[in-house]
């Protein structure tokens, strides 16, 4: 997306490269408006195109590496969601300069769905949760399994326990470390995921979830698609609602404790790692961070 840290292998991108891909590629839409998207996103540049388009170019190499997989799969998943995907139109090939596979998906109105924007967080929760529930009933067999396409989301929880203590060391000062690393180590202490692998969007957090009149309107960008443990999509319980909101969530998905104990650690995880690395530089993503430390220590702090 536009925005964001850079990566010291990231690509530079614009319009007028846009629309030399589309003349050469797609002719019948090369005379329609093109339009960068401002976004807090970090491994995607996007443009919209026209009403109803929106151009969607990788900007580093892990994000070049997603795009075959969601043209294959969001077409096949999108009709079984309660929520629109951003299904893919069309797919561009390296050219013009730029060396990788593009997308061209359908436009989905909204902005980020922050709590502000959420007319009722109680709503919200249940309409994400029967999301997450559709998403998961759906058959998972020959799904991508956890790896450098969706940065091993779906992992077990103790694959990321190096990772989630060297971010820990990295924020002394910063947050309290002993309360930080309690809450971690009783995440880890969760029963592992026992059942068959389930799809999961991997990165559900209020920059990709979209919002229309206060109320949830679509799920985008699934850049970490993959089938694993499920409790990596209970994240948004923590980094996007608090308490009541949050409860509502839980109910909706009638998740068990130690599912439940394992989302947690996975939102707790992910914010702790992206907190250092966005600090100085995406105030979105590092509130978002923020705002999930502290929605877990209050919730570990209860015994939840």
């Amino acid at each position: 997306m536009s925005s964001g840290r850079m990566h010291a292998d990231e690509l530079d991108t614009d319009a007028s490269l846009v629309r030399r891909l589309l003349e050469a590629q797609f002719p019948q839409w090369a005379g329609l408006p093109v339009e960068p998207v401002r976004s807090a996103g970090t491994d995607n540049a996007i443009y919209r195109l026209g009403d109803g388009m929106a151009v969607r170019l990788p900007r580093i190499p892990a994000a070049a590496a997603q795009v075959d997989k969601e043209q294959l799969w969001l077409p096949r998943l999108a009709p079984l969601l309660p929520l629109p995907v951003p299904v893919p139109l069309a797919k561009g090939a390296p050219g013009e300069g730029y060396p990788w596979h593009w997308s061209v998906c359908r436009w989905l109105e909204g902005e980020n769905a922050t709590l502000e924007r959420l007319a009722e967080a109680a709503q919200a929760a249940a309409d994400l949760a029967h999301f997450v529930a559709a998403l998961q009933r759906i058959d998972a067999t020959g799904g991508p399994p956890p790896g450098p396409h969706n940065s091993g989301r779906g992992v077990p929880l103790a694959v990321r326990d190096g990772p989630t203590r060297a971010a820990i060391a990295s924020l002394q000062g910063m947050l309290d470390a002993g309360a930080v690393t309690a809450a971690w180590e009783a995440a880890l202490q969760a029963p592992p995921h026992d059942g068959p692998p389930v799809w999961i969007h991997g990165d559900l957090q209020p920059g990709n979830l979209l919002a229309v009149g206060g109320r949830l309107s679509a799920v985008i960008d699934f850049g970490c698609l993959g089938v694993g443990d499920p409790a990596c999509d209970l994240q948004a319980a923590w980094n996007l609602f608090t308490a009541e909101a949050r409860e509502a969530f839980r109910s909706a998905l009638g998740v068990d404790g130690a599912t439940w104990a394992r989302g947690r650690g996975w939102a707790l995880s992910v914010a702790l790692i992206a907190l250092p690395y966005y600090q100085h530089t995406n105030p979105f993503l590092a509130g978002v961070a923020r705002h999930t430390i502290r929605e877990v220590l209050a919730d570990h702090g209860h015994g939840a």
